[in-house]
């Protein structure tokens, strides 16, 4: 169910991966990093994000080693690879 929120969030993860990767050919290692990070710092969850990227896995080129490297990161950056919250008064 998307409502204007999720809207909101998926055009500006969309614009993100625009600026970073710029299409799904031009997808590596080091800016698909820059991807996630720009999504963390935007209050995106990179799991959502990193979800988004892989419904088109099929058009990014070396895909495995991407995927890899993104679980790699997530897993550093958030809490040991769950979701984070983005509402302090939510519970973890």
């Amino acid at each position: 169910m998307f409502n204007k929120d999720n809207l909101s969030i998926q055009t500006k993860m969309e614009k993100l991966f625009s600026n970073t990767c710029g299409t799904w050919e031009n997808c590596t290692e080091s800016n698909m990093q820059v991807f996630l990070e720009q999504c963390h710092e935007n209050n995106i969850d990179p799991q959502f994000c990193m979800g988004w990227v892989e419904q088109h896995k099929s058009e990014i080129p070396e895909w495995q080693a991407i995927s890899n490297v993104s679980l790699e990161w997530i897993n550093q950056h958030t809490s040991t690879g769950s979701p984070i919250s983005l509402n302090k008064l939510d519970p973890l």
